[in-house]
């Protein structure tokens, strides 16, 4: 009897725990048992292959219907359309610099050189890249059917942007569509949540028989892995967004960085971007001036889109995996990568485990070996830390720059110094 009652109690307190804490127990069991069973830790790999599929299962649907559904949140009239535009444009040019810094770094730093793992699959035989024209060419889907089923990830985000436009332009015609594209994409959410329980499981089945494959040494290039993504991160904030404040708004960026203290501690502390916009609308209306309206339409639209910090992450993940494999990238393989983390972050949903997909989708994309998941997963919370904060940063900074271009930022409030909360929930 009790003994019973003592494994309802560890059952309940596994289901209670949260979601990375179970992921960094299985990756750390997943490498003591592969180090104890060795090569046999194989028979383990299945689990992890099923967890890798069900990840690949959700990569068109979610990617489209989030898209479509980003696309279709901003209203249509004539402000809100000229607000979005620079809002959008805004926030993918970061992210096309922030995934650069993540490149540049891993490349600099080379956190995954001289693991020598490798593939378990035949490598395919090596064939030209294609030129810029071509990629750009082979974007437009012939067929979007054919896109969708073949996982053409770049001819998927184009024709969901697209179809998000029009739905748009439609007007009302259109609502009964876009709220089947909501549903699509709740539905979408939850299935994701539910697949990420499976996580734990199917990193330690990896981790084990890459630890049983490769030995333990594979584990200590990860320190290198978070420290990369960490100077990434500061480098993206300090320098990149403090010089867009101070160039393109002419406003101090020392206020902006102080201004920025709470929503990024938040954001921290939470790694949700979502559960941050509360925090992040009122820094940007009481301590940067940013009008109500401009706050109101930027800010919820950066949580959705504005994905930084996680394409700074999948630079340098994507590299060091590279690096860890052995694979050669090419010039076009670093656009391509650029491209796709760019575009895919508007559909970059805040469900837990949406990083690790999107990861999956660029590894895909390149033709990079989708099992360097398993390295990287027990280290998420981590990383996931920095980037939501970074996430944040960059919704605040774009605020204030359009708000600015609309003349919709109080000055006077922007230039005074941030109030001290005495009030701490």
């Amino acid at each position: 009897m009790q003994q019973t009652i003592a494994n309802d109690s560890q059952a309940g307190a596994w289901r209670s725990m949260a979601l990375w804490k179970k992921i960094l127990i299985g990756m750390v069991l997943g490498g003591i048992v592969g180090a104890v069973m060795g090569p046999d830790a194989e028979v383990l790999k299945p689990i992890g292959t099923l967890f890798i599929n069900a990840i690949k299962m959700l990569i068109v649907p979610l990617v489209f219907c989030s898209l479509v559904v980003g696309v279709t949140s901003m209203q249509d009239t004539r402000k809100m359309g000229r607000i979005g535009l620079k809002s959008v444009v805004l926030y993918l040019g970061t992210t096309a610099v922030a995934i650069s810094i993540g490149l540049g770094l891993a490349t600099v730093l080379t956190p995954g050189a001289g693991l020598d793992m490798a593939v378990t699959e035949a490598a395919p035989a090596a064939k030209e890249a294609p030129t810029l024209v071509q990629t750009l060419l082979n974007m437009i889907p012939k067929n979007p059917i054919s896109a969708l089923a073949a996982g053409n990830i770049l001819q998927i985000i184009v024709f969901a942007l697209g179809l998000g436009v029009a739905l748009t332009l439609c007007g009302e015609k259109a609502e009964p569509a876009i709220k089947v594209f909501e549903s699509l994409a709740e539905a979408m959410y939850k299935l994701t949540e539910l697949v990420m329980k499976l996580a734990p499981y199917g990193v330690f089945g990896l981790m084990a028989w890459v630890a049983g494959k490769y030995g333990m040494d594979i584990l200590l290039p990860l320190i290198k892995v978070i420290a990369v993504a960490y100077i990434g991160s500061i480098i993206h904030v300090l320098v990149f967004y403090s010089g867009m404040v101070s160039v393109l708004g002419r406003l101090n960026p020392v206020r902006y960085l102080k201004g920025l203290v709470n929503p990024a501690a938040v954001a921290f502390t939470t790694t949700s971007s979502s559960g941050t916009l509360p925090a992040t609308i009122k820094a940007a209306r009481e301590e940067m001036g940013v009008s109500k309206g401009i706050s109101s339409f930027v800010l919820p639209l950066g949580a959705t889109i504005n994905m930084d910090g996680t394409a700074l992450y999948q630079g340098v993940c994507a590299l060091f995996i590279a690096q860890a494999f052995g694979i050669d990238l090419a010039f076009s393989d670093y656009l391509l990568i650029i491209m796709t983390s760019t575009l895919a972050s508007i559909g970059t949903a805040g469900v837990p485990g949406a990083g690790l997909i999107m990861l999956s989708l660029v590894l895909t994309t390149v033709g990079l070996p989708i099992e360097g998941l398993a390295i990287v997963a027990g280290i998420d919370r981590i990383l996931d830390m920095a980037r939501t904060s970074v996430n944040v940063c960059g919704d605040l900074m774009v605020s204030v720059l359009v708000g600015k271009s609309e003349d919709e930022l109080d000055e006077a409030v922007y230039s005074k110094e941030p109030r001290q909360e005495v009030e701490q929930a």
